[in-house]
């Protein structure tokens, strides 16, 4: 990683400009536990974004240009449950800062007061609302002991674009195919919240664990045109729905680390994902961040998401 340097002269100073117009950045934290990255993304959230992205050399400057691609939802959406940025609940796992930057892709603007929704397994592959069906691939019991917790009190919302789709059983190797309707009221690892007026919005959460069918991955889904209000976000549509992946490296050194060393479950690596199309961070490879000796300390995770604010995308 290269200290930013000031510009020279000039022309230094133009490059520099056009940079800051076209960057995709975030908010560079040099603290490596996740819980100082969450606490500084907060405090950062009326400052305006650096120039540059500084992990892993930075974004191409054209970034913000870019369509982030439209990927399937997946049997496991629920609509908008719970509206906060800590998703953790008592889930053991790798600690992870999940960073989203989301713009417009044609004009480069940053998207103010959107609804993100994430969600994703935890470390044994299970999703909360769905432990019935078990690590994946068609029911049966969980992987390892169930995962426990009870969703704290939170607001509920309802933003447009209810999951469509007619219950077919078990949930389908690949995350494809309809939705299917919760078998309980688990609600770990699921969170929506907005974004700040730089387009920002940050979740707390963990690394996610692996499951029948599917690389590592976590779901996102971003909803324009609603109103806030006190019971949560409401209308709207959704301009993108897509998922964010892991590098495989990054994937391998959670196999050190427990409870993803218990998850026995048969991984398909990030080639041969089925859905992940294979276009870098422009198909939702995040840039990661963690200290290789330890990753068990937690993982900082950040994108750009270019989207489409008039166009519809519900997976």
């Amino acid at each position: 990683m290269t200290d930013f340097q000031e510009p020279q002269d000039t022309e230094d100073r133009r490059k520099l400009a056009r940079r800051t117009v076209l960057a995709a950045g975030g908010v560079t934290v040099t603290a490596v536990g996740v819980g100082s990255a969450f606490a500084a993304s907060a405090a950062a959230a009326g400052a305006p974004a650096p120039a540059k992205e500084r992990h892993g050399g930075g974004a191409p400057e054209d970034a913000c240009y870019t369509l982030t691609s439209e990927l399937v939802e997946g049997p496991y959406y629920i609509d908008a449950d719970k509206i906060r940025r800590d998703v953790t609940e008592d889930q053991e796992g790798i600690p992870l800062a999940l960073r989203l930057k989301v713009t417009d892709a044609e004009t480069c603007r940053p998207l103010r007061n959107a609804a993100v929704d994430i969600w994703h397994c935890n470390a044994s592959g299970i999703y909360s609302g769905y432990e019935e069906m078990g690590s994946g691939g068609g029911g049966g019991g969980p992987t390892g002991p169930p995962p426990s917790g009870t969703p704290t009190d939170s607001p509920t919302a309802t933003p447009t674009d209810t999951p469509t789709g007619t219950p077919t059983g078990g949930p389908p190797p690949g995350g494809g195919g309809g939705h299917q309707e919760p078998t309980d009221d688990k609600r770990y690892l699921r969170g929506t919240w907005r974004t700040d007026r730089h387009g920002y919005v940050t979740f707390r959460t963990v690394f996610p664990g692996w499951y029948q069918g599917r690389c590592v991955h976590i779901h996102v889904k971003v909803h324009v045109d609603g109103t806030w209000t006190d019971a949560g976000y409401e209308g709207g549509h959704a301009c993108h729905t897509g998922q964010l992946f892991f590098d495989e490296k990054s994937v391998l050194r959670t196999y050190e680390v427990e409870p993803y060393a218990s998850n026995t479950t048969t991984r398909v690596t990030l080639d041969e994902d089925t859905i992940y199309p294979d276009n870098g961070h422009e198909g939702g490879l995040l840039y990661l961040k963690y200290d290789h000796r330890h990753i068990a300390r937690g993982v900082q995770a950040h994108l750009t998401l270019g989207v489409s604010p008039e166009e519809t995308h519900d997976g």
